[in-house]
């Protein structure tokens, strides 16, 4: 594992906001995707291929994670933080990477074709089962609920750093500036 120098590598950077980015529109895709009968047909399109490109990225990203130390945290910053930044951390890994096998696998049970693009498609995971896919289905749901708030709490503690405590948490990530 390569030390940390008081930033986040170029690729952590890179890969953070551009799946901030995908994920974000993810949620909001999903929303209307259940909300539009109108726009579903094009919105699930843009769900499919997004939702396996996140989950190929996280796998490149938990990987750069675990051969980059990331800057430690500061120092003066209570225990309880500490473990709630590594624990959302972790979770928001888990989610990234559970919410495109769950979606894959949601989609296999219902006997739905998983077509990235025109000639490109992803196999079934799982056999087709109806009742596997209403539980999958709620599964994804509930998973993108969990997502949502791991955002928020995400973006609410990024803000909490660069506002309130002005401790270069949030440059290591924005600009990959020295703490």
């Amino acid at each position: 594992m390569s030390a940390s120098s008081g930033h986040f590598n170029l690729l952590a950077r890179v890969l953070h906001w551009s799946m901030a980015l995908m994920i974000v529109a993810m949620l909001f895709i999903g929303v209307t995707m259940v909300a539009s009968i109108h726009l579903r047909p094009l919105l699930i399109d843009l769900h499919r291929p997004l939702g396996i490109a996140i989950g190929l990225l996280a796998l490149l990203r938990l990987y750069n994670r675990l051969t980059h130390r990331p800057p430690p945290l500061p120092a003066d910053l209570p225990a309880i933080q500490k473990a709630a930044a590594l624990a959302s951390h972790w979770l928001l890994y888990a989610l990234m990477l559970a919410m495109p096998l769950v979606g894959w696998a949601m989609l296999s049970a219902g006997g739905y074709p998983i077509v990235l693009w025109s000639g490109v498609q992803l196999p079934a995971i799982v056999p087709h089962t109806p009742a596997l896919y209403a539980t999958l289905r709620s599964a994804h749901s509930l998973l993108a609920y969990l997502l949502l708030a791991t955002v928020l709490l995400h973006v609410g503690a990024a803000l909490y750093h660069a506002w309130v405590r002005r401790d270069g948490v949030f440059q290591a990530m924005a600009r990959g500036g020295r703490r």
